[in-house]
């Protein structure tokens, strides 16, 4: 007679949604193992065994927020036919997504590793690469346009995706300090004036 293993006594999604939220109200730093296993209302060793360790949590949190929550950015730039359209869609987009009562207000990607400790340089890093990475995306993107003339010939792609990431970040802390989704809204808006003729 073969023995089988205890199963697991809890829905492994549900518990990493849980660990998301809480990573992403309070930051990867402030968030402790205590209050994770709080949140996701699970003891440390399952933690543990479930997920390794915090960061393997965090990092695992990071990809399902990109498959869902932030999944928004990138299905507006493939699903629009041009750049200035799929950043305006993505902008306003970005206007609700950061406001909503459902969820933490802002971006994870963009707030959750601003005040790391040097033990945590590799998280911080793991953002700083996951943002640098939209910025490139972004940069093709707007660049695809420039050479097929939908874009006028010398428009600064670097320069327009940069703005971009840079008005999503600001938008991110603006919800996060209480501004409603037209005040965001009204800066996504704002932001496509900068966009060449």
């Amino acid at each position: 007679m073969t023995t089988r293993g205890r199963p697991r006594a809890f829905d492994r999604g549900e518990v990493l949604a849980k660990a998301l939220e809480a990573f992403w109200e309070h930051g990867f730093e402030a968030t402790s193992v205590a209050g994770l296993t709080k949140a996701m209302g699970i003891g440390p060793p399952s933690l543990y065994a479930a997920f390794g360790d915090k960061k393997a949590l965090f990092r695992e949190a990071v990809a399902v927020y990109q498959r869902t929550h932030g999944a928004f950015a990138a299905r507006a730039l493939a699903e629009e036919p041009t750049a200035r359209q799929g950043i305006a869609r993505m902008l306003h987009e970005a206007a609700t997504q950061y406001t909503s009562p459902a969820h933490p207000r802002g971006c994870l990607i963009i707030s959750a590793a601003v005040n790391c400790t040097p033990d945590s340089a590799d998280i911080e890093q793991h953002l700083r690469d996951e943002r640098n990475a939209n910025v490139a995306d972004l940069e093709r993107r707007i660049q695809s346009d420039v050479d097929s003339g939908t874009l006028p010939a010398g428009t600064n792609a670097r320069a327009l995706a940069v703005f971009t990431a840079a008005t999503l970040q600001g938008m991110s802390q603006q919800a996060r300090d209480g501004a409603s989704r037209e005040d965001l809204e009204a800066v996504a808006a704002s932001s496509m004036l900068a966009w060449p003729g």
